[in-house]
């Protein structure tokens, strides 16, 4: 960054106030670790050649965790940059002194992270972060899942919905877009999230959902599959599942009351719906294709803070 600083930033360090929004950035600066995520993309970054000079890798990295975190489109992206000076000091740029990525560059890098894989390698890396920090806990998961709606209407340039879009029924209600699939510690930290049409029955994902370290095991009556607890329980796992009626075989008051005490446990796994859905403005699809609306599942819900203003 250069030495100058713009009329912009000097009245912005002498206002006196902090934002939430400067609040939550400061924290987010302070506990992503930048050297292992550069570290991950590095190879993969263009270098500087005879032709167009690549912005810094940093720069882009901060560019696009606020974008993630901000429900922001590119061209919103490169508009935030001009508009508010606490995203400019998240992302080091200093107008006057440095080049502002466009909405095409922003694009770009989003297209290199997304064609590399580099989405889950961040994932993974902050789960090992949280690990590593005892954040994490492997003993027992909780998996759950949640629709997000996508636009039903063919009335857009293709005329057509997203074909990796389908329809599910949830109660009486039917519903279209796709649907996320999460394994959460038992405090509700998550450490797989797995993405599928609505379509797709929740017990099918059972098996990606999990790390093979598991102790205990904890989820709604969807998951409920007799054979998986024998399976489980002759592993050594305590299969947590909450235990399924039917027509034949309705739940005695004994196993309602062992259901309740075991939801108190999964419920802590809806909570990352809430931040994903509600903090983060993802309860509805931003890109078509699942695998796009994957990567930004991802990264909205890898950090469990307050959200930003």
């Amino acid at each position: 960054m250069g030495n100058q600083q713009t009329f912009a930033a000097l009245a912005w360090q002498g206002k006196g106030k902090v934002t939430r929004r400067e609040r939550f950035l400061a924290e987010m600066d302070a506990v992503i670790p930048w050297s292992r995520l550069l570290a991950l993309i590095e190879p993969h970054y263009p270098k500087a050649g005879n032709g167009r000079q690549p912005l810094g890798l940093e720069k882009m990295l901060r560019l696009y965790f606020l974008q993630q975190w901000f429900n922001l489109s590119d061209p919103q992206a490169e508009d935030a940059i001009y508009d508010n000076e606490s995203m400019r000091r998240f992302a080091r740029i200093e107008l006057g002194d440095e080049v502002v990525p466009d909405e095409s560059t922003i694009l770009r890098f989003r297209h290199l992270l997304e064609q590399h894989g580099l989405t889950q390698a961040i994932f993974d890396a902050v789960a090992d972060l949280l690990e590593e920090r005892r954040l994490l806990l492997r003993a027992g998961t909780i998996v759950d899942a949640t629709i997000i709606a996508a636009p039903s209407s063919t009335k857009n340039a293709t005329a057509t919905r997203d074909p990796e879009m389908k329809q599910a029924r949830k109660g009486k209600n039917w519903h279209f877009g796709m649907k996320l699939h999460i394994g959460a510690d038992k405090r509700g930290i998550v450490h797989t999230v797995r993405a599928t049409a609505a379509s797709v029955a929740d017990i099918t994902q059972l098996p990606a959902l999990l790390h093979g370290q598991e102790r205990e095991l904890f989820g709604d009556q969807a998951y409920w599959k007799e054979d998986d607890r024998a399976l489980f329980e002759a592993s050594g796992v305590r299969y947590r599942i909450n235990r399924r009626p039917t027509a034949q075989r309705p739940l005695s008051e004994r196993w309602r009351r062992i259901n309740r005490a075991r939801s108190r446990t999964r419920a802590r796994g809806e909570h990352a719906f809430r931040v994903v859905k509600q903090l983060w403005g993802f309860a509805k699809v931003r890109y078509r294709g699942l695998a796009k609306n994957l990567v930004r599942a991802q990264l909205a819900r890898q950090w469990d803070v307050k959200a930003p203003a």
